[in-house]
């Protein structure tokens, strides 16, 4: 398995039992149990420990997102599971460096995270939040360039 996606595996199982216990638990602790039991030898520890740490730094924010992007679902409603994949995906989409992750890569993994863990709808509906989220964020990036040559536009008129 890939060592990047393995960490991703690790973060997300990692997430789903911290989010399982209310955030009440030391997300570090759980973290450090899930490598020595899952992924003694982890090659990616720091890129699983980066993706830890920004969706605990950011999850107001990531969860905001979330909801933007599934109007008709309640967080609650969202499975645990899905629950902190997308986590994942919006960290990497919107947080995360992307010199290191592109979007189609971050996508990608959160679908085949999807696919493992989730259930039998998880993957369409991890790529459809995602693939939204992403497409969004692109056009609210373009509007003010768009803005801008309208108005160089105008002037030349």
């Amino acid at each position: 398995m890939n060592p990047r996606h393995l960490a991703r595996s690790i973060a997300m199982q990692s997430l789903y039992e911290w989010d399982f216990n209310e955030k009440k638990k030391d997300l570090k602790l759980i973290v450090e149990e899930n490598i020595n039991n899952l992924a003694a030898g982890l090659e990616e520890e720091d890129f699983l420990f980066e993706i830890i740490l920004g969706v605990k730094k950011n999850i107001e924010e990531i969860d905001e997102i979330i909801k933007k992007f599934t109007p008709h679902w309640s967080l609650d409603r969202i499975s645990g599971v899905d629950r902190n994949i997308l986590r994942i995906g919006v960290y990497e989409l919107f947080f995360g460096d992307k010199e290191k992750v592109s979007h189609k890569i971050a996508i990608n993994e959160a679908v085949e995270l999807a696919k493992r863990f989730g259930g039998e709808s998880s993957s369409r509906f991890v790529n459809g939040v995602l693939g939204t989220a992403f497409r969004k964020l692109i056009e609210e990036k373009d509007k003010p360039a768009k803005k801008e040559k309208k108005e160089e536009a105008k002037k030349d008129e």
